[in-house]
């Protein structure tokens, strides 16, 4: 067990594991983790001096968590991870609720060495796929009706009312990898003024409240909770585009296309364009002169022949340059089938053509793909903890674990982040039974050198160095115990390590 305030986190546990063995995965995993450029004072993680654990190891352990099969910090304790920092479970129940700490700052910090790590590499310097950024919000449905500001949400998804908080992410792809950069929470307020976001008078005073200096850094998440979700899509793209980010496209459903958001990014002095779904709605656009909804230019093409069939995508198409509350944009519409429904994309890129629009636009399914991947393997948004801040830490640290996960894949050429992600705990599984099997191991040992009066020290040499059989057992799991056992009298257990090969 290690307390040195020194102690780098990720190169220790890397320890627990060889180069040269067939747990490759979770080597990769800690090799990048390791390398990062991350310190108390980069991230504003700055500890107390009597301390005994610091601010960046609980963050660096946190971050493993998953890989560990650690389900939260109660269960710390009895992982392979107490090894470690034998600390208990308070000490990262204050660190997640400490509401001083910038985690936007930090993703920021470690995302731009992640995505520099992939900047560099030949398939990106080469690759042909443009560089986009996909705003998209998600269901978060929570079970305590004690959380703080907790609310009821609409959810496209069940189509009904849900206890939750609407999450809303910003990701950056380039085709290969996707980063996801920023998020915030938020609730929806409703229509009932006797019932702010869906909660009774009784329900909102019975909720988790907690006094705050209005310096904290969390002050400014409680503050985007009743934030117009489109106004604050545009914050994060601003804030990206400052921290040096640069995309080809912004990428979004038909919910977050409009007006606002397609006059800032025509506004933006970067080279950039947007490209998101629209609703066949009573939205008009100006062709030719005159004000026209998408099912009317639908039905001006159809009338004009300007309607094709592509035979590579297997869909009737169409397109139209237009003007949007004065801006230049086009239009494309497409269905699968003659009697079909139309579909539409909207682009500030005039010069685009259906099928690279077509293409661009496939891209935005990789939030999908994140937010299927987060929840299922790292329990993304499943935080139960009454503070509000204690929720905004867990989904930093999820979007880190994620993001480090995809940059291994990058490297190391995995299928899915998923077959990563199991290849790397499988590891961990073999390491925690062989740890538990040594255990059961000291203590043979100590009740067969009480019962015929034998040193202990001379029993574990004994089996180590004298017993073929031993070696046999040994070698049939592929493990090799190292020559460093030494008795410690005080506690009466052995300091032993294992060499995994």
């Amino acid at each position: 067990m290690l307390n040195n305030k020194g102690t780098n986190i990720f190169s220790e546990i890397n320890s627990f594991f060889p180069e040269n063995d067939n747990r490759k995965a979770i080597n990769s995993i800690m090799d990048i983790a390791s390398n990062l450029k991350i310190s108390s004072k980069s991230l504003s993680l700055e500890s107390n001096a009597n301390c005994k654990f610091t601010r960046l190891q609980v963050f660096e352990l946190l971050l493993v968590f998953p890989l560990f099969m650690v389900k939260n910090a109660f269960h710390y304790s009895e992982s392979i991870l107490f090894k470690v920092l034998s600390c208990k479970k308070d000490v990262f129940y204050r660190f997640m609720a400490n509401g001083s700490f910038d985690w936007r700052n930090i993703l920021y910090r470690i995302n731009l060495q992640l995505i520099g790590k992939i900047a560099v590499r030949a398939d990106s310097c080469n690759g042909k796929d443009p560089v986009c950024l996909i705003v998209d919000d998600s269901d978060f449905p929570k079970t305590g009706k004690k959380i703080e500001r907790i609310g009821r949400i609409f959810s496209h998804v069940t189509h009904k009312s849900i206890l939750g908080f609407k999450a809303l992410f910003l990701c950056r792809t380039d085709g290969k990898t996707q980063t996801v950069l920023d998020f915030s929470l938020h609730g929806e307020e409703g229509s009932r003024a006797e019932r702010p976001f869906g909660m009774t008078r009784e329900q909102r005073g019975k909720q988790y409240r907690r006094e705050r200096d209005e310096t904290e850094a969390v002050q400014e998440r409680i503050e985007e909770y009743t934030q117009s979700k489109i106004q604050k899509a545009i914050d994060m793209v601003r804030r990206a585009i400052k921290e040096g980010i640069r995309f080809d496209y912004l990428l979004s459903d038909s919910w977050f296309t409009c007006t606002d958001i397609v006059r800032f990014i025509k506004s933006r002095h970067v080279r950039c364009h947007f490209l998101g779904m629209i609703k066949m709605a009573k939205t008009k656009y100006r062709f030719k002169g005159k004000m026209k909804s998408a099912r009317e230019l639908v039905k001006l093409l159809q009338s004009r022949k300007e309607i094709r069939y592509s035979r590579r995508l297997r869909c009737y198409y169409g397109q139209a340059e237009v003007e949007l509350s004065g801006i230049k944009v086009k239009l494309f519409f497409c269905r699968r089938t003659r009697n079909g429904d139309w579909t539409g994309l909207m682009t500030t890129n005039t010069k685009l053509n259906f099928f690279e629009a077509y293409h661009i636009y496939s891209m935005r399914w990789s939030i999908e793909v994140f937010f299927k991947e987060a929840k299922s393997l790292l329990g993304l948004g499943k935080s139960q903890a009454r503070d509000f801040a204690s929720q905004i830490a867990s989904i930093s640290i999820t979007v880190l674990q994620y993001n480090i996960l995809g940059t291994v894949k990058r490297f190391k050429s995995y299928e899915t982040i998923g077959g990563l992600f199991h290849e790397a705990t499988d590891g961990v599984v073999q390491l925690s039974v062989t740890d538990r099997i040594w255990g059961i191991l000291q203590e043979l040992v100590m009740i067969i050198a009480e019962a015929f009066q034998i040193d202990d020290e001379r029993v574990m040499d004994t089996l180590i160095n004298r017993s073929e059989t031993f070696k046999h057992f040994i070698n049939l799991d592929k493990l090799e115990l190292k020559q460093a056992v030494v008795w410690t009298p005080i506690n009466r257990t052995f300091l032993w390590t294992v060499k995994y090969t």
